[in-house]
């Protein structure tokens, strides 16, 4: 866990600044949220996945509320895992500051330099709550930061931004152009997921791995394939893995694989997955699968997490 007393000063100046920020909005009332126990995992996009030194501050910002960080320099993005409602807030003021979304490049779909921040329950913490999280959020960040939002949850969801956002759909909250180096944020309120790689052998050409992504999509699955170096990658949302979890969405791309002459390099979690959707998988699998306790929700929460690039 990061200890208060080896943050820069620097930064322990700009937390108490946005803690005073966040107070003096009379809409964030922060009991609200926190009333009853609650409990709320925050899974947010970062659109930066090179440069480690800005990763370390934006991880340093987070404290005791970090679980995770995955990061990948071909997507130039990075996914942290956080507890609560405050630390996402710190995160993303930090990252509109140290980033540009003009000066982005990568594989991965983006609107913005914080491109998605989903609010997700736990525990016994309801949907409810969670969208009130996604609702607070989006106007702190449309008032505070001049950064237009896109809300998703039951009303669209977020392949349905990514497909209409400044053509058919305008902002929910904020402005209604891009901030000028911010982009947008597309902020939620969901269930929780697993975000799941599989790769393909380097020899695979881009038709292939296109129909092998279009076949699994679905029941359960979202899919993309994207090429990442000098490989292609079956990109994977989980959004129902207590039924379809990695080992799953793993032997139906490699059963699709298969059937076009195509073999698997190998599997990738990206960020953590719930003890519950783990529990259901073979513990003889968890090694070729990329998984294992310590990636859970529950053994971060238990123990912590430092940040080590």
């Amino acid at each position: 866990m990061f200890e208060l007393h080896t943050y820069p000063i620097s930064l322990l100046v700009f937390s108490l600044n946005l803690a005073v920020s966040m107070l003096s909005d009379r809409r964030v009332d922060l009991t609200k949220i926190w009333q009853s126990g609650v409990v709320l995992e925050c899974v947010i996009n970062i659109s930066e996945g090179r440069d480690v030194d800005r990763l370390t501050q934006l991880a340093e910002i987070c404290a005791n509320d970090l679980l995770d960080v995955h990061f990948d320099p071909e997507h130039n993005r990075s996914v942290f895992t956080l507890m609560g409602i405050t630390a996402p807030r710190r995160l993303t003021q930090l990252a509109v500051q140290l980033l540009q979304l003009d000066m982005h490049q990568g594989v991965h779909p983006r609107l913005g330099v914080v491109d998605v921040v989903p609010f997700i329950p736990l525990d016994e913490s309801t949907m409810r709550e969670a969208i009130l999280a996604r609702d607070e959020f989006a106007h702190w960040a449309s008032s505070e930061l001049s950064i237009p939002c896109f809300l998703y949850g039951d009303e669209r969801s977020l392949p349905d931004i990514r497909r209409q956002a400044w053509t058919n759909l305008q902002p929910q909250c904020g402005p209604d152009v891009p901030h000028s180096t911010a982009g947008a944020v597309c902020v939620g309120a969901r269930d929780s997921l697993v975000a799941y790689n599989v790769w393909l052998n380097p020899t695979t050409n881009a038709e292939t791995a296109r129909l092998i992504a279009q076949t699994v999509r679905g029941d359960g699955i979202r899919t993309l394939a994207l090429r990442v170096g000098n490989q292609w990658q079956i990109s994977m949302n989980l959004i129902d893995p207590n039924r379809v979890g990695p080992d799953v969405a793993a032997d139906r791309v490699i059963r699709e694989a298969r059937q076009h002459n195509v073999e698997i390099s190998r599997c990738e979690l990206v960020g953590l997955i719930s003890q519950h959707a783990l529990n259901k998988i073979s513990e003889q699998r968890w090694v070729d699968l990329d998984l294992s306790t310590e990636r859970t929700i529950e053994f971060r929460r238990n123990h912590g997490y430092t940040f080590a690039a």
